[in-house]
């Protein structure tokens, strides 16, 4: 097994699982510039569209906590194969689904296969790094995955606008990734947990594992924090493709760029904290980060109340996303810590709780589809109530980092 790689070894295990973790981007964000022309083909209500995206955070949320666990017992790469080949048919499902209430079905399964890839990605880190290493490998992983909410919308405005794609295009597009992927996978990553390291298979077992996690409360506390304020983030995934486009008449491909760029925002987040996580203490860190989360979203929050310029809203957003790459990728190396053959179940929970909170926060923000509103409440409202999260239930870990 390796263990902390360097040189081409890390590189190629970098590519590899970055790849894995993008699937999740690409299946939320990629199809969002074709929200307007799902709607209309499908003769859909925005709600419902929306409402297949929440089918995608939920089965996001729930494949993680079905295949974490089953990864812990039977090892990282046979469901990793399995899952990314049922992600490819399922893509196919979404591309010829004849209305809506299929088309929310098949998004539930094609988030459900999703998961494999974003689960097992971060596990395979966890088994192979150790210590600082661990961050400093994570980080850069977080680096080279937020090029995909960057890329994902542009790439999918480009397709739109072909003359003979329309939003159908985008699913075979993502079926045809997962063909490329299991074949990548199966060729080029070797088990990472040995049989010595598993833990026994049995659902009383998994239950009895996620338990005594809820009992870590520094554990549960970053958890708690990535899973409040970046589950809130999808409030404006689901928000903005109308916010821009129907109240402040951009066309899906300035959509795209301007949702693209927050991508960068999450770069420079992760990329700060790979950066100085060695000097300050992630906590201190992850201290800052939330405190901007929380002012960027009331700023966003008083400019959507007095229909402020486009401008206002996405700087606000920017600085909003620079703070959510640096909570994602400390929450995440804090919270593993120590974690050992947990891994698997440990990662699934970090990644299951944005994606509830996510699913439940996605349909209020078309409750008012003239108003911008019911976006920056809930952004305002899941960064403070992520704050409260951190404050209140990681104090242990910082004491024992000092």
């Amino acid at each position: 097994m390796m263990q902390n790689p360097k040189g081409r070894k890390r590189l190629g295990l970098a590519l590899i699982l970055s790849m894995l973790g993008i699937l999740a981007p690409l299946n939320i964000d990629m199809y969002l510039p074709a929200f307007p022309a799902i709607a209309d083909e499908l003769d859909a209500h925005v709600s419902l569209v929306q409402l297949s995206l929440t089918a995608c955070l939920i089965g996001l949320a729930a494949g993680q906590i079905v295949v974490g666990p089953f990864s812990d017992a039977v090892g990282r790469r046979k469901p990793l194969i399995i899952s990314v080949i049922l992600f490819a048919l399922s893509s196919v499902m979404c591309a010829v689904a004849p209305n809506i209430e299929t088309l929310v079905a098949a998004r539930f399964v094609q988030g459900f296969t999703a998961s494999g890839g974003v689960v097992l990605s971060r596990a395979v880190v966890s088994d192979v790094f150790t210590g600082r290493e661990l961050t400093k490998f994570f980080a850069l992983l977080m680096v080279i995955n937020a090029v995909a909410p960057m890329a994902a919308p542009i790439a999918g405005g480009a397709i739109l606008a072909l003359p003979f794609a329309g939003w159908e295009t985008i699913f075979y597009f993502l079926g045809l990734l997962g063909v490329v992927m299991v074949i990548i996978v199966t060729l080029r990553l070797p088990e990472t947990l040995p049989p010595e390291q598993r833990v026994p298979s049995s659902i009383r077992h998994s239950v009895r594992t996620m338990a005594s996690l809820f009992k870590e409360r520094p554990y549960i506390g970053y958890a708690l924090v990535v899973g409040i304020i970046h589950g809130g983030s999808f409030a404006y995934v689901a928000g903005t493709p109308f916010v821009y486009q129907e109240i402040y008449g951009v066309s899906p491909q300035t959509f795209s760029v301007l949702f693209g760029i927050n991508g960068i925002a999450m770069i420079l987040g992760s990329f700060i904290i790979g950066k100085f996580g060695g000097i300050v203490s992630e906590h201190r860190l992850l201290q800052g980060a939330v405190v901007v989360a929380v002012s960027a979203t009331l700023v966003l929050l008083i400019m959507t109340i007095i229909q402020g310029p486009l401008a206002s809203l996405v700087i606000s957003i920017f600085i909003y996303m620079i703070a959510i790459g640096m909570i994602f990728t400390s929450s995440f190396t804090l919270a593993m810590k120590g974690q050992g053959h947990r891994a698997g179940s440990a990662s699934a929970v970090i990644g299951m709780l944005p994606l509830v909170i996510g699913s439940l926060v996605s349909p209020l923000v078309g409750i008012n589809e003239t108003s911008a509103i019911p976006m920056g409440a809930i952004l305002f409202g899941t960064s403070v109530l992520g704050t409260i999260a951190f404050f209140t239930l990681t104090g242990h870990r910082q004491q024992v980092e000092q």
